[in-house]
């Protein structure tokens, strides 16, 4: 699974956002992505990818910039 596949599963599991609502230039919190949802979306990018995103992270705006921060997170492994 990419980036993008797990926005629109996480998304759709938590919200029942439409994965067709999930491209890139969607805005997170226009979909109903709040900060607690924020922090658990990130928990579970940790969790399927093993991979640990900063602290210090600004909170991306839209879904490609999530996804964007996701893939160069991922390609450094």
């Amino acid at each position: 699974m990419n980036s993008i596949g797990l926005i629109r599963e996480f998304l759709q599991n938590r919200l029942g956002t439409a994965p067709e609502r999930v491209v890139p230039e969607a805005v997170l919190a226009g979909l109903g992505v709040d900060s607690l949802l924020m922090l658990e979306l990130v928990f579970e990018f940790e969790d399927r990818f093993g991979v640990k995103l900063p602290g210090d992270l600004t909170s991306p705006r839209t879904v490609g910039e999530m996804a964007s921060l996701m893939d160069n997170l991922i390609s450094q492994r």
